[in-house]
């Protein structure tokens, strides 16, 4: 007869946190222009959501060992990028393939620059453009990703320069995001509590919004079974319930009697 031994539960714990993990192209500070944005944006999502979030990013690159352990990440810039090997365009593949998430964030401020050149090689390199099948194509405003926590319809961060989103979509799933307005800006704080940049034109508003956007993004990536038209089902009946203390009566399974 065999004894039964006991063992500690890991299922609850530091390891089922999420995590975002900081896709590190090439050295220097290019690859990280806003430090303090993953941090914040991750305490945000904790407040807001029932997920528990591991604040500190993990730092990983295309060929790290530990690449598949973070399923979100988060690849930010202000410049040329400096494109991966051909084993990391690779893993890189595999990654978004088999349920990765890739957020890419321009802190460039423009929507031709260099950095914004770097993504769509990149991009292309990934996932080579096919037939009618494109490396990024533009996200409709209607797609569920602007549903999946907060109704937006589009993709603000510290600036509103494009309104639109593009993502490469595999299987009718976004894979990799990119968003030109600098979310990252936007969420960014020092360690006094202030916001390191303003964002324009909107202000705190737009801020908010940027915000909202990195939950959807969070909640979008995490949950890979929403459907467009079930998002919102608690949302409908809710709406369809009666409210007592709005001056109507209560229902009843009888009509109500005419005078």
């Amino acid at each position: 007869m065999l004894a039964l031994t006991g063992r500690p539960a890991r299922a609850i714990g530091p390891g089922s946190k999420f995590r975002f993990g900081q896709l590190q192209l090439g050295t220097g500070a290019s690859w990280n222009p806003r430090p303090s944005a993953l941090r914040r944006v991750g305490w945000e999502i904790e407040k807001r959501t029932s997920i528990d979030v591991e604040l500190e990013p993990a730092v990983v690159s295309p060929t790290s060992d530990t690449l598949h352990e973070t399923p979100f990440l988060y690849l930010a810039g202000e410049r040329e990028l400096e494109l991966p090997s051909s084993a990391g365009i690779e893993n890189l593949r595999r990654f978004l393939t088999f349920g990765g998430f890739l957020l890419i964030d321009s802190a460039e401020g423009s929507t031709d620059g260099a950095f914004d050149g770097s993504v769509r090689k990149l991009m292309s390199a990934v996932f080579p453009a096919t037939g009618a099948q494109k490396s990024l194509e533009l996200v409709a405003p209607d797609h569920v990703v602007y549903k999946s926590f907060y109704l937006l319809d589009k993709p603000l961060g510290r600036l509103a320069i494009q309104p639109a989103m593009e993502a490469v979509v595999r299987d009718g799933r976004l894979v990799a995001v990119y968003i030109a307005n600098d979310l990252g800006g936007a969420w960014s704080r020092d360690d006094f509590g202030n916001y390191d940049f303003r964002c324009e034109p909107g202000g705190e508003r737009q801020r908010e919004l940027a915000f909202r956007m990195g939950v959807n993004l969070v909640m979008y990536a995490l949950c890979l079974d929403y459907k467009a038209d079930q998002v919102h089902v608690p949302f409908i009946l809710k709406r369809r319930r009666w409210k007592p203390d709005d001056g109507a009566a209560t229902p009843t399974s009888k009509p109500p009697v005419k005078p």
